[in-house]
């Protein structure tokens, strides 16, 4: 059965290539990496957290060092019913792809495009309430991230989670400040909504992801030994 997928209409990327990075998170950034981070207590069995100094994502290693060469961000936003995508070095970022896709056949294909794309971590947004607290949402995305974080594993590939709070709005903002079409923001919303996780990743240099780690001791091992180097970053 073939896997399918939405793109974001062609009108769109144009408006986005000359976009600088930049986020609206109203999140204090971290002045150094915390030594851990507690699990949650409403966790799914098989994910636990690690420190984040010890498996360091993209943005933390180009924030620390500019010449460091490795793969692209994956921003996840994990919906009801659609899962939006969108892909940066940490320079720029722009929306990639809606997917309508669920379970198995979403984890497929998020490690199809992260192929193509030459992502080697998934930035998965985490749901929360105006408060700050998990919602019933949070324990779905949790489930999912731990799920697919054992198949990322295996190809070496990082899945961290981050505070998506607010994002939709920002994306719907982000959409009109942009001009985009108004009958082309319901299709493209999820997009953005990762774009905006992303953004809000890269300007906290990752100091507030949550790592997830599959159980298995080879897998972690697999995680531990970073990710392979690009040749063609520049």
């Amino acid at each position: 059965m073939a896997l399918a997928s939405s793109s974001l209409p062609s009108n769109i990327l144009p408006l986005l290539l000359s976009q600088p990075l930049q986020s609206k998170t109203p999140f204090p950034v971290s002045a150094s990496f915390p030594s851990s981070i507690s699990p949650s207590s409403n966790r799914v069995p098989g994910m636990r957290v690690s420190l984040i100094d010890e498996i360091p994502p993209n943005a933390a290693r180009r924030s620390s060092d500019p010449q460091w060469r490795g793969g692209f961000s994956l921003g996840v936003d994990i919906g009801l019913a659609r899962t939006g995508l969108a892909l940066s070095k940490g320079y720029s970022v722009r929306p990639l792809t809606v997917l309508k896709l669920r379970g198995q056949k979403l984890d497929l294909k998020l490690i199809e495009i992260a192929e193509e794309h030459e992502a080697d971590e998934f930035i998965i947004g985490l749901p929360r309430s105006l408060d700050g607290r998990e919602t019933p949402q949070s324990n779905k995305v949790r489930a999912i991230a731990g799920r697919f974080a054992v198949q990322a594993a295996e190809r070496g590939w990082r899945v961290y989670l981050q505070d998506e709070h607010g994002t939709s709005t920002e994306a719907v903002d982000r959409m009109i400040n942009l001009g985009v079409r108004i009958s082309d923001q319901q299709g493209s919303i999820d997009a953005y909504a990762a774009m905006m996780i992303l953004e809000r990743y890269y300007s906290l240099s990752g100091k507030e992801v949550e790592l997830v780690l599959p159980k298995s001791l080879e897998l972690q091992e697999k995680l531990r030994r970073g990710p392979p180097e690009d040749i063609d970053f520049i």
